[in-house]
């Protein structure tokens, strides 16, 4: 299978400024990446652009093997699992987490007069069984906790089968339980053998579940380093790319940052 991301001197300008400058970055099929850096680095930009949902302003994006530009990103994003909080506002409060989930396979947020088949709702029951989620299908998604309700867009997500899944800061404000209930679902689901290629853009490292095999750090919309994990989440790499001195350390499938005491 070719690349899943394919960025050569992609740049998005907004206002005048360059949100991401001349960044080049490939996705294979069996990777797991996670994306840091400080607010305002670009990250969230940069896994839209990954997810068809903006075109660059320059430089070349093939997403799936379809060239930006050249192709229906409406058909693209059907081959593409999002998550952020962006698109959970638009899910109705009124909806429940079933339809909320199945509906992702007609890639609408609200459920009106489509036609679902039986296979698509054992599937929805089949992603929500994995995401923890049966005992709430048939509650309504405004009733949720923030927990839940990042579970359900993530599982959204995994509805339709994509060939690459990306999350957007998945455990951003959640308690610690809840944060460690998701965390632990994801790395469940990404060390699977059949688990698609997966971007994953978080503040913190100790958010950064296991299975995880590739990091790239960004800073002022340049790619600082990316590669293997190990090699790029670094001390010295992580202090630098937020300009202040941290210590990391690796344990237990964890990484854990604490600053650099002298």
């Amino acid at each position: 299978m070719s690349r899943v991301i394919d960025l050569n001197n992609v740049t998005v300008v907004r206002e005048g400024r360059n949100i991401l400058n001349n960044v080049d970055w490939q996705v294979e099929p069996n990777q797991r990446w996670v994306i840091v850096g400080p607010n305002g680095a670009g990250k969230t930009t940069l896994l839209r652009v990954a997810a068809a949902q903006i075109h660059p302003t320059h430089g070349q994006a093939t997403i799936l093997g379809e060239r930006m530009g050249e192709i229906n990103v409406f058909e693209l994003r059907t081959r593409i699992g999002f998550a952020s909080s962006a698109l959970a506002a638009h899910i109705p409060n009124s909806e429940s987490v079933l339809n909320a989930v199945m509906t992702a396979s007609y890639g609408v947020t609200g459920r009106w007069n489509e036609k679902y088949e039986d296979i698509d709702e054992r599937r929805a029951r089949r992603v929500l069984s994995e995401w923890q989620l049966s005992e709430f299908a048939d509650r309504a998604f405004g009733t949720l906790s923030d927990g839940e309700r990042k579970r359900t867009q993530i599982a959204r997500a995994v509805m339709p089968d994509p060939e690459v899944l990306l999350l957007d800061e998945p455990v951003a404000s959640l308690d610690l339980a809840a944060r460690e209930q998701t965390i632990n679902i994801i790395g469940e689901y990404a060390s699977h053998p059949m688990a698609p290629a997966m971007v994953m853009v978080t503040h913190h490292l100790e958010e950064i579940p296991e299975g995880f095999t590739h990091a790239l750090l960004i800073r002022n919309g340049e790619i600082f380093a990316a590669g293997d994990i190990h090699n790029t989440l670094t001390s010295e790499k992580i202090s630098e790319v937020f300009g202040f001195g941290l210590k990391v350390d690796y344990e237990d499938g964890r990484f854990r940052v604490r600053a650099h005491k002298y």
